[in-house]
């Protein structure tokens, strides 16, 4: 049988991006469980001559919440390791000269700590639940008209959450030079995010995977597999590791 495009370029990768929620784990109400295999998959990746990244749309917490939360799964994972949406948003903010007004969750506010917010000359929003309210919609608005130039920033462009364009911080942003792997389970904004970076992106059956991506009009991953697990075997073994 011959090789998908994604198992064609293995032996070149030079790293590995994860993403978390479908991924590694499944979310629930007790805080979520590790699929299987996935925990072991990670740590077969991290003794390979891999360089491995993890990467999260989330928007409710900051790294260390949930890093906290993977690693009492069992994750050999660490902060440093991890790119989310507000880290990324304050780096475009300190290098821009910006001073936010925040429409976020309380939970990862603390994440622009170290940002000017007085005097706002830009609107931050990401999933802020209960928070967007009328008032708080209001404000942001207000701030965003009486600016000569409005400039706003989206943490996330998931189809559950915004369609507006954003910034698309959830992929690509700090390998971009190099040959990278995307794994996730979004088809459209996490393989179709990393191809758009000019990375192939593998779909994982599991989290968001349904039967239909794999007949979608506009995103063709480069390959499927049923698993994290059965990710790591193919790469580990084309790579003869």
């Amino acid at each position: 049988m011959a090789a998908t495009s994604w198992e064609d370029s293995v032996k070149s990768l030079k790293g590995v991006i994860l993403d978390m929620c479908g991924v590694l784990y499944d979310a629930g109400e007790d805080g979520g469980t590790p699929i299987p295999g996935s925990v072991e998959a990670v740590k077969r990746l991290k003794a390979s001559d891999l360089q491995v990244r993890f990467c999260t749309n989330e928007t409710q917490a900051t790294r260390e919440v949930f890093v906290a939360k993977l690693q009492r799964m069992g994750f050999d994972i660490c902060v440093s390791e991890v790119f989310s949406p507000a880290p990324a948003a304050v780096a475009v903010l300190k290098e821009r000269g910006l001073r936010p007004h925040l429409l976020v969750y309380d939970g990862v506010v603390p994440e622009f700590d170290s940002v000017e917010k007085a005097n706002p000359n830009c609107v931050v929003i990401g999933d802020a639940a209960e928070k967007f309210s009328y008032q708080n919609l209001n404000d942001a608005f207000r701030v965003l008209i009486g600016l000569e130039k409005p400039v706003l920033f989206s943490l996330g462009r998931g189809k559950y959450y915004k369609e507006d364009e954003g910034l698309n911080l959830d992929v690509g942003v700090y390998m971009k030079a190099l040959e990278t792997l995307m794994i996730g389970d979004d088809l459209v904004n996490d393989v179709g995010g990393a191809q758009h970076c000019g990375m192939k992106g593998v779909q994982v059956r599991t989290g968001k995977y349904r039967p239909s991506d794999e007949k979608h009009p506009t995103v063709t991953a480069d390959g499927y597999v049923d698993n994290l697990a059965e990710a790591v075997e193919t790469i580990l073994k084309l790579r003869g590791q």
